[in-house]
């Protein structure tokens, strides 16, 4: 599915769907967590408007907008990025932003303790490990993106911010392996299967293994790999298409087969048109004629 994502050049969503993803992706992470804004009010907030809301999940929301707007600037393989990452998305929120813990946390649901996580002197020798792991481990990218995951919650290094913290990171190293994953929002599915995310964390913690989570977290992967997938498909305007295909193609030259090649839900009369319809607009400009036509934006 990530071969069909780069063939047909979505690896770099267009620049709107890339703008919702984000959205979606921060909104999905804090409800997770218990923030009540809405993908409105984020929104408005990226958007410099005034929105209503607890200050509380106002912080959290322009924090984690300063994270994802940076995730260049972050290296997945370096600790210490961890910690400056933790920083700005905690900014404000707790007295120990951007340092591991040193005391003892437990995890509680409802009336019961559900994870007792390793002793607070533990922390960085089990991190250090962790992304020890990170680095040099054999396994496959997509696979190692799911155990750090999983062995970051248990570990739960930080006094507050872990969960959001985890997924945040796991997205930067499937960056590594795929520029998609950037603006892929996969946390609008765990949002989704939050019961299931916790039931299999639970379950994992019981096994004593990784495997149960690293499972769910590849199905909630390929979910959102085939969501992008599907919206190249759905059924857009003349206009959104050609739109979009600036994005993909660029400055190149082009013929009405790549068009289609990108677009394989409309036919070759509509690729036709579309095309037509852009050089009418000067949008394109056409040379060649019939078989030999090229096409190229402005």
């Amino acid at each position: 599915m990530i071969g069909e994502v780069h063939s047909a050049h979505l690896y770099k969503p267009p620049t709107e769907l890339r703008r919702k993803n984000r959205i979606k992706t921060i909104q999905s992470s804090l409800e997770i967590e218990g923030n009540t804004m809405t993908i409105d009010q984020v929104t408005a907030i990226i958007n410099n408007n005034r929105v209503i809301a607890p200050q509380k999940d106002i912080l959290e929301v322009k924090n984690a907008i300063e994270i994802y707007d940076n995730l260049d600037n972050f290296d997945a393989n370096d600790i210490e990025s961890l910690l400056i990452a933790h920083g700005v998305l905690m900014n404000g929120l707790i007295e120990n932003a951007g340092r591991f813990r040193t005391s003892s946390v437990g995890i509680i649901k409802g009336e019961h303790v559900t994870h007792i996580a390793p002793a607070g002197d533990m922390v960085y020798g089990l991190m250090a490990d962790l992304f020890e792991y990170l680095k040099n481990g054999e396994d496959l990218l997509l696979i190692k993106s799911c155990v750090f995951h999983y062995e970051f919650e248990f570990i739960h290094p930080f006094s507050d911010g872990n969960g959001r913290m985890g997924r945040l990171w796991q997205t930067l190293i499937l960056k590594k392996y795929s520029p998609v994953f950037e603006f892929l929002p996969i946390e609008s599915f765990i949002k989704e299967n939050q019961q299931e995310y916790y039931k299999v964390l639970s379950k994992a913690d019981n096994q004593g293994e990784s495997t149960v989570f690293i499972e769910f977290m590849l199905e909630i992967i390929q979910a959102a790999l085939r969501n992008i997938l599907y919206t190249r498909n759905v059924i857009l305007t003349q206009d959104d298409r050609i739109m979009f295909f600036e994005e993909i193609i660029g400055a190149k030259y082009f013929t009405r087969q790549d068009y289609l090649r990108n677009y394989k839900s409309i036919s070759a009369a509509t690729a036709s048109r579309d095309l037509k319809t852009a050089v009418f607009n000067k949008i394109i400009k056409k040379t060649g004629d019939k078989r030999t036509s090229k096409y190229r934006y402005f």
